[in-house]
């Protein structure tokens, strides 16, 4: 059986969700959605660099969207700087009946942790059409609510558990949006919107209390914490050139504490080139990047997973991220309305039709 699929945005993520969805045999493309006007009126093929066209159309018409009576919309399009307008178009399709499956509005990969504004709506809109939505992706997403299920799943007991990104992003070519939330090539008095107090919480914080819930422990708290590294000559990469005295790696973290112990961590260190921060941790043989969690347990366990073999790791991360919405299309058609989380599937849900 063929789902009818509409992918909305061919960003960095949406291209790679559409070739997918191109070549699948188990899902059909009838719908494409593009906010750029150098992109409206293209062939879909055209779009994400194939070469047989496909007959479906780039538009900006939502409504038009609406009438294709598509069974599930993968939703890529960059919603953590404009939420609201994110909302009322997830909600249009949701209320219409079609299922949704997205990577952006990150905050609703712990939905139940998401703030009422953003939650509620959503969840009527589920109720509304019975129709499912599900947001999630590589980080925050599979790191922090799969990937570190596997591995406390080999302890018999855990006393700390860390979740990890330790990425090379100087090949990402994304500075407009992940440059300058990070903060990158910027003094380093400048506060990015990602270290304004709270963000990192609130875009964290919900998969480090799941996790909490998941493991049946109580948190006393969650606290957020980060610190920059300047570089002290310039550093040239795809991401941006930073001069000399500029920010060009960051780490930061959200804890989870009981006890007055730091029990959960997820954490990230990014850098731009492997010069940048040479003191922080680097991943494992000296890759370029690692999504990575340690068990502190009997036995202690750590597992890291490398994305982009034979490809770029950032190129890898995009299409990864991709791959957890258009391989969750399935399960979300199938469920019951309302809004899912990773631990609401089972692990075999990410797997149908992968392999053709």
């Amino acid at each position: 059986m063929q789902r009818k699929v509409i992918q909305f945005s061919t960003g960095n993520v949406g291209e790679h969700a559409l070739r997918a969805l191109i070549g699948r045999p188990d899902l059909e493309l009838v719908g494409l959605h593009a906010h750029g006007a150098d992109k409206i009126g293209r062939d879909a093929a055209d779009l994400c660099g194939l070469s047989d066209p496909t007959g479906v159309i780039a538009t900006d018409d939502l409504d038009a969207l609406l009438e294709l009576g598509a069974d599930c919309v993968v939703y890529t399009s960059q919603a953590e700087t404009r939420p609201k307008e994110a909302v009322n178009e997830l909600a249009r399709f949701l209320r219409s009946g079609v299922n949704v499956v997205g990577t952006s509005l990150v905050w609703m990969v712990a939905p139940q942790y998401a703030d009422a504004w953003l939650r509620d709506p959503l969840e009527q809109a589920c109720r509304s059409g019975d129709s499912t939505l599900y947001i999630n992706g590589i980080d925050p997403g599979f790191s922090g609510d799969t990937l570190v299920h596997a591995a406390l799943s080999l302890s018999t007991r855990a006393s700390t558990v860390t979740v990890q990104e330790i990425f090379d992003y100087g090949s990402y070519d994304d500075a407009e949006f992940t440059g300058a939330s990070f903060g990158f090539g910027t003094a380093p008095d400048h506060t990015p919107i990602m270290f304004a107090p709270g963000v990192l919480t609130s875009l964290w914080g919900g998969q480090v209390r799941t996790l909490a819930d998941n493991l049946g422990i109580e948190l006393d708290e969650v606290r957020e914490r980060h610190e920059k590294w300047v570089t002290p000559r310039p550093i040239d990469c795809t991401m941006m050139a930073v001069d000399s005295g500029r920010v060009a790696a960051v780490r930061f973290g959200v804890e989870g504490i009981t006890r007055g112990k730091i029990v959960i961590t997820m954490e990230h260190i990014n850098r731009l080139t492997d010069a940048a921060a040479p003191d922080w941790p680097y991943p494992p043989e000296r890759r370029p990047g690692v999504h990575r969690v340690v068990v502190d347990g009997d036995p202690g366990v750590e597992i890291n997973t490398h994305v982009g073999l034979g490809i770029d790791h950032n190129q890898g991360g995009v299409i990864a991220t991709a791959a957890r919405a258009v391989n969750a299309i399935d399960v979300a058609c199938r469920a019951p309305a309302g809004i899912l989380a990773a631990h609401d599937l089972r692990p075999a849900d990410h797997l149908h039709g992968t392999m053709w």
